[in-house]
This record gives structure tokens, sequence and C-alpha cells, in this order.
């Protein structure tokens, strides 16, 4: 994943990290017993640079895993953390967020049945009464079926040790990210890396990160050099840190921010006390430097996808002025919930909208009074969709291309009888939304010009159809 703050400062207090370890003023303690298949094996090593609330500078380290523990000559005590204050920084060293004898705990309950299972099928053999038979074909399956049941219990039992501090100093569990995931389990040693630890700590003690950085230490491997900055990883860190830092950042320099919104969450804030939390306030909160109005475009509440924001004055206006002139390219995706029979597979749609005073925030057709608004379609063919309840039908799935910015578009575009006729999937305004569902329409494509390098930046992704 894109590096979610910026690197140089703190790759500096990595590498003054890593010379304390070859010094010997930083102590690195195997605690638990190393693996055959990690002996040998480097680390990373994390710094994340912050501010606290009197503007002070404070620095995390934090080494990977759980099995490493890292502590300084001066003060070897863990606690909540390693601390040594200088005359302007001071300087933690994070614990993990679960400690390892935690975890042996949680795997123990089924860690021999799970072992013996692994010996059967690897051997390809069991006692059948007493008489050793090949295990094949339905014996086979229901062994492996047995042990994908245990494992999947006791990483169930790990996570539930999970907690992380958000963006907004709350709490939320690793079970509630799965749950964000409709259920796919993470990797184990989810919540192990460094950028999860570093994170969690900063928020839940009211500091503000301006930089981090991870850095890999140890013997070279074909994917990791020592000494060379890495990114979070996308199957661990990936999984969780959006939903930390309370966004997913897939590009960010001085000058602006791409985010993949989640559906349900604002673009900007709304009039109401209850409606403040939007991507705005979450990026403002993250970066204080930020000027106060960075938005840019919107998408609506329900629709996820790309979105730029504006740091500075400068990227604002020329960003604003490229969406004005229509030369930022979008595409969406969505999945309209029925099946359409057309002789072409794309084509445009030029359809006039106006706000339904009676109904707000609807917008209803008017050929006299509305306004123009442009969509290019193409049909990528039919897509089984599984509801939340389990059910599954038959929907399309199109690629939009808006050629205007109107108020629901594209929702109009799918569900008015002068378009096709039918609502997205999930449409709470002009179709129909399960409990649980959501609108299928994401904003999958944005292509735009930097607003001071002038080259231009393009980015790409998909959502998850189910």
């Amino acid at each position: 994943m894109f590096p979610p703050f910026p690197q140089e400062l703190a790759r500096h207090y990595c590498m003054e990290f890593i010379s304390g370890i070859e010094d010997g003023s930083i102590i690195l303690q195997q605690i638990s017993k190393e693996s055959e298949e990690r002996k040998g094996h480097g680390i990373m090593v994390g710094a994340l640079v912050c501010v606290n609330a009197a503007g002070e500078r404070v620095v995390l380290h934090a080494v990977s895993g759980i099995s490493v523990e890292a502590t300084t000559k001066k003060d070897p005590s863990t606690g909540s953390g390693t601390a040594e204050t200088g005359s302007r920084t001071t300087h933690i060293i994070v614990p993990p967020i679960v400690s390892e004898r935690a975890i042996a705990a949680a795997l123990a309950k089924n860690d021999k049945k799970i072992h013996e299972l692994t010996e059967q099928i690897g051997g390809g053999q069991k006692q059948i009464s007493g008489v050793p038979e090949p295990v094949e074909g339905p014996q086979m399956q229901a062994l492996i079926k047995q042990r994908t049941v245990l494992t999947d219990e006791s990483l169930s039992n790990v996570f539930d040790l999970y907690d992380f501090t958000r963006f907004d100093g709350k709490k939320i569990s690793l079970n509630e990210i799965i749950k964000e995931h409709k259920g796919r389990l993470p990797p184990t040693g989810t919540g192990d890396c460094c950028a999860p630890k570093l994170l969690s700590y900063a928020f839940e003690h009211g500091l503000t990160p301006i930089s981090m950085d991870e850095v890999f230490y140890g013997r070279d491997t074909p994917k990791k050099k020592s000494g060379t900055s890495y990114p979070p990883c996308d199957e661990r860190c990936g999984y969780i840190l959006p939903w930390i830092l309370g966004l997913e950042i897939l590009y960010l320099d001085s000058q602006l921010v791409v985010i993949n919104k989640p559906s349900g969450l604002l673009s900007v804030p709304g009039r109401t006390p209850d409606k403040q939390d939007c991507v705005v306030s979450r990026l403002k909160k993250l970066f204080p430097h930020c000027i106060e109005q960075p938005s840019v475009h919107r998408l609506d509440m329900e629709t996820s996808g790309l979105m730029v924001y504006a740091l500075t004055r400068e990227a604002h206006r020329n960003l604003s002025r490229q969406f004005e002139d229509g030369t930022v390219h979008k595409k969406y995706m969505a999945l309209l919930d029925g099946t359409f029979n057309h002789n072409e597979y794309k084509g445009q749609l030029q359809l006039k909208f106006r706000l339904d005073v009676n109904n707000r925030p609807h917008q209803i057709y008017d050929e006299e009074y509305g306004k123009l608004g442009i969509t290019e379609w193409k049909k990528e063919g039919t897509v089984l969709y599984t509801a939340p309840d389990g059910s599954k039908h038959r929907t399309t799935k199109i690629i939009f291309t808006p050629k205007t910015g109107r108020t629901h578009q594209l929702r109009l575009a799918a569900s008015d009888p002068h378009g096709f006729g039918i609502p997205i999937v999930g449409d709470t305004l002009y179709g129909h939304c399960a409990p649980g569902e959501r609108l299928m329409l994401h904003a999958f494509e944005l292509e735009f010009k930097h607003p001071v390098s002038g080259k231009v930046m393009h980015f790409e992704k998909g959502f998850s159809i189910s």
C-alpha cells in the first residue's frame, strides 16, 4: 500500500535505531522460540515521528513481529513502551499490540489436534480399525475440512485479542475490521507489523503523526534488502490501516492526496452536528497543515471510490479549474438490479433532471427545466450478485463515464425510465436497499494533471462485488 505519511524524516530515525542495534545501545532480545523457517531472517524497523499537544517532537519506534523485543541499555523495562527523553525529542519503543504469551495461550487449545491432522494429511494414511489404509477421496476431504475448522477457530481466538486505537481516539477491534471485509480472514500476523503498532500507540496517546517509515534490517532476501525503506505491506497492513487511519490513502504528496472513499462516508461536512464526520474532517485530523476547504469534487455518501483532495490553496485552484473545464477523466462501475436487452453494448445517455422540491434530495426528469446530464456507458456483461442475506440474483455490470457532473446523474441514468429503467443495486433513493446492503456504485478510475508538475496522474481501484 502507499505510505500514508511522508517517509524522509522517519527514515532518519529508523537508520539511527539500526545504528543503535549495531553499537549495542539498542538490544534485540528473542523472547520466544525462533521457528526454523524464520531463523536468520531480518526484521522491519519502524519509526513514526509525531508532535504532542505542546508541539514537542515524539519519535515512536517499533520492530515487526512478536518474537523479538527491543529495549535500550538505559531503560530495559518495557511496560507501555520504553521511553528516553532528550533535550527536545522524546523517543519511545512501542510494544506489540498483543503479547507473544497471550497469542500462544489462544492457540494452545487446538494446537495438538491440528498437528495430528496435518501429519495424517501429509502422510496420506490413518489408522482405521488398527490397519493402516490410504487416506483418499472423501476421507481426505473430511480431514482437510476438520483441520480448516480448527485453524479458523484458532485464528479467531487470536483475532479476539487485537484492539487498535483509531485516528479519532476510539477503539476498533480486529473482529470489527473483519466484518467490514465481509468475513474474509486476514493472514496470520496481522496487527504485528510496525505500522499498526506505531499508529495505534500514537492515536491512543493524542499524538499527531507527521512522518512514518519502515526499514528492513538483516540478511538480504530476494524481496528485501537491508537498509532499504518499504511501504506498509498490502496483505496485512492494507487490510487494517484504512480502518485505523479512517481513510484508505492511495497517494500523498505536499500538494494533494488521493483516497478511496468507503460507501456511507460523506465527502464534505453536512449542516447538522451528526453529519460532521466526513472525508474532509478525517483529512484535517490526519494532516493538520491541510487547507480549510480541500474538496474539489464530491461523491454521494453512498457512492464509494476515488477522490482527490487539495492540501494547498494553489493545488485547490488548479484542480478546481480542471474539474470545471471537464479535463478530469472519471469512470464508475455499477451493478444494475436486473438485466436488460439492448441491441448495443455501449452508447450515450443525454437526460435532463432537476431537484424534486417536494421530495428532497430526489431528482426528477424534466425536459423543459432540467439540467442536461451526459453519460457514456458500456455493458460489461451480467454478474451473479450475492445479497447480504445470502440470496443470489442476476445483475448487469455497467461502466459509466460521466461527461457532466449533475447531482445523482448516474443513479438516475440507471433508474429513470428515460434511461435504463433499472436502478443500481442498493440505491436507497431510486431503488431498493436490503438490510446490510450498500449502493453498488464505485468510482474506480480517476485521471488528472498534477497541479504543480503537470504530470498526468492516473489511478484505478476496483471494489468487491458480492
